[in-house]
């Protein structure tokens, strides 16, 4: 069955509108979603299906033949007319929004962003709760500090491009059942960069930047998890021809503790305690986040019981900074071999508990 494309609902306009509002419409989507403007997943396909919409209903006859057929009635009235390719595709993103919005200068088309990285950074337990700072090395591209981006080697001649004209950009023209239309793509005569040159850059061999490896200071907030990204801006790769340069991902990786586990902002660990302790209560050291502190074991308690250590746990993120519990399980140990003073400690403690029934 073939997919039916409602063109008034992809425009958001109803059926009566008036060529002023579809064209309103358009320009409204078209700016929300070009790719140039929108990097979330899927923006490229609907600008495409917005550019679609907007060739068939700003056009009278497509519309009309459209109201009357549907989106099956138009691609039918296309087959007969020697194909139907063009329909699906209606040339390079750019062209039509271009057309409404005046494009870009030249220096912008010839503009190419940098890459974004990743690094990755190890943080201790501790570290990840606290907050802390750590020094990276990034291997990055830099724009070439003699030829400034050029690529041309200083005081050498360069020409400008005649298979672009200095645009970076050449044009291929498509015919389609819906009329002429434009596909961009990047000058392969001169890579995009509008000119011709003569004598290539020894600092860098033509290619306008350079590796090098920069040291950067990064803040690790308190409360990170374990995979956390950071995102500094502008640190990535630096672009082309005043491109934006592309932005570096912080990968933090957190150590495991040998006592401490991590849930959210609450901490886990377990102290064992023997049957004594667990019968007359006790005071014993546990390790926490903010050091050794002294915990009270109440009388009588059973093995697997839980005290909560309030504000103990980690900096929660985004709820003012406070910390969670740290929560301790109790186990009480049950001796495999006794002494034989402490065997017969037990049987006079089990005649007791015998007696008293």
């Amino acid at each position: 069955m073939t997919q039916q494309k409602e063109y008034y609902q992809i425009l958001g306009v109803s059926r009566d509108a008036s060529e002023e509002e579809i064209k309103k419409a358009f320009r409204q989507q078209a700016l929300k979603y070009h790719p140039d403007r929108n990097q979330e997943p899927g923006a490229d396909a609907k600008f495409k299906e917005i550019n679609e919409a907007y060739q068939v209903l700003s056009d009278p006859e497509k519309r009309k033949l459209y109201d009357q057929y549907g989106y099956d009635g138009l691609k039918n009235a296309a087959n007969g007319m020697g194909g139907f390719s063009g329909f699906e595709d209606l040339g390079g993103f750019g062209s039509i929004f271009d057309a409404f919005f005046g494009g870009s200068s030249n220096e912008e088309s010839r503009s190419t962003s940098g890459s974004d990285l990743e690094i990755p950074v190890t943080i201790s337990f501790e570290e990840s709760a606290f907050g802390t700072e750590k020094e990276i090395t990034v291997n990055r591209f830099e724009i070439c500090s003699i030829c400034k981006g050029s690529k041309a080697e200083p005081g050498t001649e360069t020409s400008t491009c005649s298979s672009c004209n200095g645009s970076g950009k050449v044009t291929r023209l498509q015919k389609t059942f819906f009329g002429q239309f434009q596909q961009v793509s990047t000058c392969s005569s001169c890579e995009g960069n509008g000119v011709n040159v003569q004598t290539k850059c020894s600092n860098c061999s033509g290619n306008g930047r350079l590796r090098n490896n920069r040291k950067l200071a990064v803040t690790i907030p308190a409360g990170i998890e374990d995979n956390s990204k950071i995102r500094i801006r502008n640190q990535g790769d630096s672009g082309l021809k005043k491109g934006q340069e592309g932005d570096l991902y912080v990968s933090v990786q957190v150590s495991s503790h040998e006592k401490f586990q991590r849930m959210a902002s609450d901490i886990f660990s377990t102290e064992e305690i023997n049957i004594a302790q667990a019968a007359l209560g006790d005071s014993i050291k546990v390790s926490t986040l903010d050091g050794e502190i002294e915990l009270k074991i109440p009388k009588g308690i059973q093995s697997g019981k839980k005290i909560r250590l309030n504000n103990k746990g980690v900096v929660s993120i985004g709820r003012n900074n406070r910390r969670g519990s740290h929560i301790i399980t109790i186990i009480v140990s049950i001796p495999s071999e006794l002494s034989s003073e402490q065997k017969d400690l037990f049987e006079k403690l089990k005649k007791s508990f015998n007696s008293d029934e």
